[in-house]
């Protein structure tokens, strides 16, 4: 990202450009500050989007090789073509594209096998997009309450990110609920957190997982009971906790190579943020008894989805044994 904003603070672009990756909010940033860019202030007539997968390439050619009116650059945005999962012919014209076009691929998923990555990645600019790390997110949180004159405390915004999760779409628009809530009041409490915020699957999951680390089988009930009142599915629930413990290993092991947080993030595909609470509750667990979890909870999923067991039971069991790992 520091690589794009100097190519807006220099006004030299590449010809393409990809933004990939699971955070949605800085794809979409990042295409917008790219678009204004190159654009400078001109008309948008310089301007082409396209979406989904029924792209016309043969347009996007002509586009791109049709030189701008009264301006620098022609723009193109693309988003979510597929053309970095499925086979695209458009990577043999990647290469050959004019100055003066500037492609921007905003997508979901990729293939880095693909040709056209390969493409991109060598006649481009490629940037993954995967959320921010726990620092610059909590720096970022605190910018977006100051704008509106708040403040909040480190122990609130740990809370506040645990509950909403880090998907940088939901902690703005909780945001903008808090401080709606709060009115005129200056700091943001642990209980405005409490009251106002929608805690998400991700929040509920990680407070299990404390939970069964710590022993405490009330408290992992109680929390699974939650979800099953908010109409979460026992199979989600469980597919999750299995999902958890496998990330913890993962962040263990590689904690224990000497990885740090952001390549443990980028190899494991978890948010930064949550590799700090990997790594914390890794404490609570040796690896033998997080294999067996995960060894357990898969072949109740499998026992779910061949009708020998039913859900809610499978998933209580799950914890019990948990607890008594």
């Amino acid at each position: 990202m520091k690589g794009i904003k100097e190519h807006i603070k220099t006004g030299q672009y590449a010809t393409v450009y990809l933004l990939y990756g699971s955070e949605t909010y800085l794809r979409r940033l990042y295409t917008s500050k790219l678009k204004a860019g190159a654009l400078a202030g001109g008309d948008e007539m310089n301007l082409s989007v396209f979406s989904g997968k029924d792209i016309d390439w043969n347009e996007v050619r002509n586009l791109a090789e049709t030189m701008p009116f009264f301006a620098e650059h022609r723009v193109i945005v693309l988003e979510n073509t597929g053309a970095f999962k499925n086979a695209c012919d458009f990577a043999d014209e990647i290469a050959g594209l004019p100055d003066s076009a500037v492609l921007i691929f905003n997508e979901t998923e990729v293939d880095k096998r693909s040709r056209m990555f390969k493409a991109v990645k060598e006649h481009g600019y490629v940037c993954e997009m995967n959320g921010l790390g726990e620092s610059d997110l909590s720096i970022w949180v605190a910018q977006l309450l100051n704008k509106d004159g708040k403040k909040i405390s480190k122990d609130d915004l740990r809370l506040f990110l645990e509950r909403v999760g880090t998907d940088m779409e939901n902690v703005e628009n909780e945001i903008e609920k808090l401080v709606c809530y709060i009115g005129d009041r200056e700091v943001v409490t642990k209980e405005d957190i409490l009251t106002v915020t929608v805690e998400q699957i991700s929040g509920k999951i990680f407070a299990m997982t404390d939970a069964l680390g710590a022993r405490n089988k009330k408290l992992a009930l109680e929390l699974y009971h939650d979800l099953l009142a908010v109409r979460e599915k026992p199979m989600t629930v469980l597919y999750l906790m299995v999902r958890q413990c496998n990330m913890i290993l993962q962040a263990a092991e590689m904690n224990r190579q000497g990885l740090d947080r952001s390549t443990i993030a980028s190899k494991a595909g978890m948010p930064p943020f949550a590799v700090g609470k990997c790594l914390s509750q890794a404490k609570n667990f040796t690896k033998d008894q997080l294999l067996h979890l995960i060894t357990y909870g898969t072949e109740l999923e499998e026992q779910i989805k061949t009708g020998r067991i039913d859900e809610r039971i499978a998933v209580e069991l799950f914890l019990l044994t948990a607890v008594g790992a």
